[in-house]
């Protein structure tokens, strides 16, 4: 069946079509689905594995090493629930931990929530307003850059819109049940894999609550018993975690104080359309003219009110997109107040809703008012491209090439020591040498203890405190030594004092990183290699 554009399609039929059972098939057979499919790939394994590993990946990465019971333990004592890293810990185990293997559990379900996109809008639209949203959401640049980190926010984007697909369909056929199961399932999974599932909950309840205004029979859908028995179940289901969720918010003063929480900056009203900017352009908007950084976002807004306000069909899906797309987004915002959370990667679940808000606001405008509608598509994938070359283009952290120089470099006996856990975990993963690289914890300057505490990214370091943790370089014994010290290079240095008699020779220096070779002894006692020669001291990136 071809794109539907016939401004008189009898509105008996389009419900008819939007009701069969067979949108799914009908959908699969359009060539034009899977070249947006193939097209969402390519953006997203391209330049995949360009840049390092970052602090944040690292720590899944740690924490994926364990095995299921450890997981679900160090997991219970950081700041997310385990299913992401338990799915990671076995995809390692089939295929490897190379920068490609690791990075595609995330480009997957990226590409397949590019696919559920089309099919949830084709649900409760047309096909051309299916056929916008691909390409619109293949090319979403918070969804490209989340699509490519070793980290769970693709595969929560990928639970949510599947689940909000599934109670598209059991509205639509409330008698079905089995709907409302894989309802359950799908959530219960994105609740293992992220807390803000809880804002999709209020989202879809909220959605059938606005149904209940209505004289229907689908105004009664949120008091029907198989409803509230499905969130329940999903309550039953994630009740095994609920201990470790509780015993971490009692120790969210540890959690603070490792910076593991509370870091993010606090917002204010520029904050809300600088996120909008953010998810669109890979840009806060710091460069765009006031009138432009305030209008466009708000634009949108209103753009997205206006079809949820508009959708007079008795099931309001439009309504349920928007619901499911600014709820978080504001939420989040709000209680940013209080404690801020309000960070990019945190609403990008919600985020994969304003494509199909686009979508469906071009396809309604496209009947009545055309010009205005290609300008709107044009204008809003126009952004989306600017952002999307950003993340292809911009500056790569190259943070594996300084470990490779250590890597290459290094000598039996050598000690490696980093500044901070920011960067531990990244070289610990291209670490090569077979040694564990220390880490420095000096003492706060009221004398507190420097080391992390049992919660946060503490808990994957702890265990081996007594082996990794330096409190003063000056404790480290200097014959016979040779010490790299790995740290940011942004002044002040994070490891002075450089202990008195420490000889630097080395000192290379890549994006915001650098490392230094200090020989702590005299070149004739610990600069020859094992064969006797001496290091000479060049520096090879």
């Amino acid at each position: 069946m071809g794109v539907i554009s016939n401004n008189n399609l009898d509105e008996q039929l389009f419900q008819r079509l939007q009701t069969s059972r067979n949108v799914l098939v009908r959908l699969v057979r359009q060539p034009w689905l899977w070249g947006i499919v193939l097209l969402a790939s390519a953006v997203r394994f391209y330049g995949s594995t360009v840049s390092a590993i970052w602090c944040d990946e690292g720590s899944s990465l740690m924490l994926s090493n364990y095995t299921l019971s450890g997981i679900w333990f160090h997991a219970a004592h950081d700041v997310h629930p385990p299913l992401y890293f338990m799915l990671l810990h076995g995809w390692i185990a089939l295929f490897g931990d190379s920068l490609a293997s690791i990075r595609a559990l995330s480009v997957l379900p990226g590409i397949a929530s590019v696919f559920l996109g089309m099919w949830l809008v084709r649900l409760i639209a047309t096909q051309r307003a299916a056929l916008l949203a691909g390409i619109l959401l293949a090319l979403l640049p918070t969804a490209v850059r989340y699509s490519q980190e070793v980290r769970m926010y693709s595969l929560l984007g990928m639970w949510l819109i599947a689940a909000t697909i599934a109670l598209v369909y059991w509205v639509k056929s409330p008698q079905k049940n089995r709907y409302l199961v894989i309802y359950t399932l799908l959530m219960t999974a994105a609740f293992y894999t992220h807390y803000f599932t809880a804002f999709c909950v209020i989202a879809h309840w909220l959605y059938l609550l606005l149904l209940s205004t209505r004289n229907s029979v689908a105004g009664a859908l949120i008091k029907r018993p198989a409803w509230w028995i499905s969130n329940a179940a999903i309550v039953v289901l994630f009740a095994p975690w609920l201990p470790g969720l509780a015993d971490l918010l009692q120790h969210m003063d540890e959690l603070k104080a490792g910076g593991d929480v509370g870091w993010e900056s606090p917002v204010d009203a520029r904050a809300l359309p600088s996120m909008i900017w953010q998810v669109l352009m890979q840009s806060e908007g710091t460069k765009i003219p006031g009138p432009l950084f305030w209008l466009a976002p708000s634009v949108l807004f209103a753009g997205a009110v206006w079809v949820a306000v508009r959708d007079n069909t008795p099931y309001k899906f439009h309504a349920l997109i928007v619901i499911y797309t600014l709820l978080p987004i504001l939420l989040i915002y709000a209680i940013s107040f209080a404690s801020p959370m309000f960070i990019e990667r945190y609403v990008t679940f919600a985020a994969l809703g304003l494509p199909l808000i686009v979508a469906i606001a071009v396809d309604r405008l496209l009947k009545h008012r055309r010009a205005l509608a290609i300008s709107v598509f044009a204008l809003f994938l126009g952004v989306e491209c600017v952002g999307l070359r950003g993340n292809l283009t911009g500056d790569v952290d190259r943070f594996d090439q300084l470990v490779a120089h250590v890597n290459q470099q290094f000598l039996p006996g050598d000690r490696i020591i980093v500044s901070d856990l920011f960067w531990y975990f990244s070289y610990v993963y291209y670490n090569k040498t077979n040694v564990q690289p220390m880490l420095y914890t000096p003492p706060t300057p009221e004398g507190l203890s420097g080391r992390p505490t049992a919660y946060g990214f503490g808990t994957l370091v702890n265990a081996d405190g007594a082996k990794i943790y330096v409190d003063h370089l000056a404790d480290l014994p200097a014959a016979q030594g040779r010490i790299w010290l790995v740290s940011s290079s942004v002044q002040p240095d994070d490891f002075a004092p450089i202990p008195a008699g420490w000889d630097k020779t080395q000192d290379l220096t890549i994006n915001d990183t650098q490392v230094r070779l200090y020989l702590t002894c005299g070149a004739d006692n610990c600069g020859r290699d094992p064969k006797g020669s001496l290091f000479d001291g060049s520096v090879h990136p």
